[in-house]
């Protein structure tokens, strides 16, 4: 039996030409099961080394926390400047490296590390500067925005349906935290409430609405849904 496109002589058993891969067919010899003139190729399958990727993405923030902190030991005798830029460092660290020396990192856990992470960071910063703004403004108002991407995260966790709801949520409880940002920010450095955060509040509750409107609309959702797989 012979290739109807190429004329390479065939086994009976043979259904795909190996040469051309066109389709073995006569219509007067029916195809037996027999045993095929070569092994089928099958690639080798490679596998990731997960823990060997984090340890060179490991030293590759440990090189610049090194060189910067040798640079300004030997500069100033102290660390001074140094760091600010190992404190931003590990905090990049904490959100983009730490989780995934796990197999299966939950963002539940490893979203409030990274928040705490920052909110140490603006601690240090401000001890070193003197400024005396964490507790009054720091502090409040970086643990106000991790609870709120705490709870998005959960909630988009844990529950199958519903992200048009909580999205929506997510952009009316933005809106809220704008005008607290203001108020801690006129607390703090004494100033007169302006209400520029009226603005940002106007939008975000808006877009939240916007989502909600259309999560409880079924026509509505169904459309785009179709169209953008929400």
């Amino acid at each position: 039996m012979y290739c109807v496109n190429c004329g390479v002589e065939l086994k009976d058993s043979e259904k795909v030409c190996p040469l051309c891969k066109t389709i073995v067919f006569h219509p007067d010899i029916p195809r037996p099961e027999g045993e095929r003139p070569y092994p089928e190729y099958v690639a080798p399958v490679k596998r990731f080394n997960r823990l060997g990727a984090m340890f060179v993405l490991t030293v590759v923030f440990l090189i610049p926390v090194i060189i910067t902190l040798l640079i300004d030991l030997k500069l100033n005798g102290r660390v001074v400047w140094s760091g600010y830029v190992i404190g931003g460092l590990a905090v990049a660290y904490t959100a983009f490296v730490l989780p995934f020396w796990f197999r299966h990192p939950n963002p539940v856990i490893f979203v409030p590390c990274a928040c705490a992470a920052a909110i140490v960071y603006l601690l240090y910063i401000d001890l070193a500067v003197g400024g005396h703004w964490f507790l009054p403004l720091a502090f409040p108002i970086a643990g106000i925005g991790s609870l709120i991407i705490t709870a998005v995260t959960a909630l988009l966790r844990y529950l199958r349906r519903g992200r048009l709801y909580i999205f929506g949520g997510a952009f009316i409880a933005l809106g809220g935290y704008s005008m607290l940002i203001e108020m801690f920010i006129c607390i703090t450095f004494k100033l007169r409430f302006i209400f520029w955060s009226v603005y940002p509040l106007a939008a975000f509750v808006l877009v939240g609405l916007l989502l909600i409107a259309i999560a409880v609309c079924k026509p509505l959702r169904s459309s785009l849904d179709k169209r953008f797989f929400i």
